[in-house]
């Protein structure tokens, strides 16, 4: 349902769709139009895919993306790639700056891994298979995501990989814009170490 969309100074724009905690969402973007992903409260992360249309054996890639980008800092004026080396999203506004293109969607195995004393949850995959379906979208054809807010330093000594809280604050956003009619996959994320240990919605808007 759309919802009010608050900006970190309280003033309301135009309306935006929420994404409930620990769940996710799929939808379609024409060419030319803009996708706002908002962070309403803060600290929260929102996995994000793309698929051609048209074709949806074309989809995101992150190895395409950050070896044209040449850093894994994306931020405004980056263009997402296909796996073909089509460009499919281009960044072009960008509160935060800090998002990660290198971990792959939480999953059940996911929580298995890396918090086994907790109930397992299907996650950003699952979520993200679910919402997908209909458009013809299968498990092994999803890859990895593109992980707005999402906290993840690198020691460039080690190579080792971190996750730490976003640094994302209340209403803070990250817009794209289409550069071919797209299928969108969106969520917001249900692994605790990437949200700050809590669990929080996400809100997006087309225009």
């Amino acid at each position: 349902m759309p919802v009010p969309l608050y900006g970190r100074r309280g003033a309301v724009s135009v309306a935006a769709v929420e994404i409930p905690p620990r769940s996710g969402t799929a939808f379609t973007l024409d060419a030319g139009q803009t996708l706002t992903v908002i962070d309403p409260r803060g600290v929260q992360v929102a996995d994000l895919l793309a698929y051609n249309r048209d074709d949806v054996r074309e989809v995101i890639s992150s190895g395409r993306t950050l070896d044209y980008a040449e850093t894994i800092r994306l931020t405004t004026g980056h263009f997402l790639y296909s796996n073909r080396s089509t460009p499919m999203l281009e960044i072009v506004a960008d509160d935060v700056g800090v998002h990660d293109f290198l971990l792959t969607p939480c999953s059940f195995d996911t929580f298995h891994h890396f918090y086994p004393d907790e109930p397992p949850h299907r996650g950003c995959f699952g979520n993200l298979a679910a919402a997908l379906e209909p458009y013809g979208v299968t498990e092994d054809m999803i890859p990895i995501a593109f992980n707005c807010f999402m906290n993840v330093p690198v020691d460039g000594n080690t190579g080792r990989l971190q996750v730490l809280p976003p640094i994302s604050k209340a209403g803070d956003r990250i817009v794209f814009r289409a550069q071919m009619d797209l299928i969108i996959g969106l969520t917001a994320c249900s692994a605790g170490a990437s949200n700050g240990g809590s669990f929080k919605p996400i809100e997006y808007r087309v225009d």
